[in-house]
């Protein structure tokens, strides 16, 4: 069974734990070798770019379609960044 919880901001997924620190932490991995500047990246998702940089100090996630439009962006799978492709 699959559960989201908001108050410890874990999914879980056939019974594996999935953080949502580590998922930041993939994707501000995938922004930070992606070759494009975090300037770059907010143009492209029409957002500020100091969002893209609450997102690579962890401060901030995405919304899903943002998170959506990131991924294909930085041209990364989402089930990687979500920590389901082992």
């Amino acid at each position: 069974m699959c559960l989201l919880s908001s108050k410890k901001s874990t999914l879980c997924y056939n019974f594996f734990m999935i953080l949502i620190k580590d998922i930041q932490k993939r994707l501000r991995e995938a922004i930070k070798t992606s070759n494009m500047s975090q300037k770059q990246i907010a143009e492209r998702l029409r957002i500020n770019p100091s969002t893209v940089s609450k997102y690579v100090r962890l401060d901030k996630y995405p919304a899903i379609d943002t998170f959506a439009n990131l991924c294909e962006i930085l041209d990364v799978s989402a089930d990687e960044i979500l920590g389901l492709k082992r």
